[in-house]
């Protein structure tokens, strides 16, 4: 229950939720580094937690990895409303967005390969997949109306951009994030609008939502 004067949530509250943050960056860290297999003690240790705590909030790891892909969603839309929100033009927000995303992933690793196609598309997935595609759609959108990012970048894109800038490399900390920054500059660089005088096309088509869906979510579900 919040604070009556200040809609915060109270002590207790709070603390849950402290529990549930460290919770869901753990399970990253951990599947991320050894697999789906990966033991939720491994977890519930990384995050000082008990396990009798963590089975009370999540009572099987693919609970825990719904939660943990949820946040993931969640967060990409509220880093693409503040980009939106912020910025003074349609580039500074794009670029900006990409950049805070990245940067908030860490040494975790891209989420898709950790849990991709492994759990269905529950209704409370699928609502927040319609609000990530809505987020980004606003963000490109916007980029094509000024003309300043190329004409077959799709907000689509973004999700597989980012899982491929996010890469794990064998360095940790501040300089894994300074180079998956450098690299992304350089993909900032090759989305700009080609010039007049030139001529390129991407190879294939670019993914859609229908797509991605496939990727995420158990088939037949």
């Amino acid at each position: 229950m919040g604070d009556t004067h200040t809609g915060k949530p109270r002590g207790r509250q709070r603390e849950a939720d402290r529990n549930d943050a460290r919770l869901i960056q753990a399970a990253r860290e951990v599947f991320a580094e050894r697999g789906w297999d990966a033991p939720v003690s491994e977890i519930a240790r990384r995050a000082g937690i008990g396990m009798g705590s963590l089975y009370r909030r999540y009572p099987s790891k693919e609970l825990l990895a719904q939660r943990m892909r949820l946040a993931g969603m969640e967060q990409l839309v509220a880093q693409a409303h503040t980009a939106l929100a912020e910025e003074p033009d349609a580039w500074a927000a794009f670029a900006r967005f990409l950049r805070d995303a990245l940067s908030a992933q860490g040494s975790s690793g891209p989420l898709l390969p950790q849990v991709g196609g492994r759990l269905p598309a529950t209704d409370e997935v699928l609502a927040a997949a319609d609000r990530l595609r809505a987020a980004l759609d606003d963000l490109v959108g916007g980029a094509h109306r000024a003309g300043v990012l190329r004409a077959d970048f799709t907000s689509a894109d973004i999700p597989l951009l980012l899982e491929h800038l996010a890469a794990r490399i064998p360095v940790t900390g501040e300089r894994a994030t300074a180079l998956h920054l450098r690299y992304l500059d350089l993909v900032l660089a090759g989305l700009r609008p080609p010039a007049a005088d030139q001529t390129t096309i991407l190879p294939g088509p670019a993914p859609d939502w229908a797509e991605l869906s496939e990727l995420w979510n158990a088939p037949g579900v």
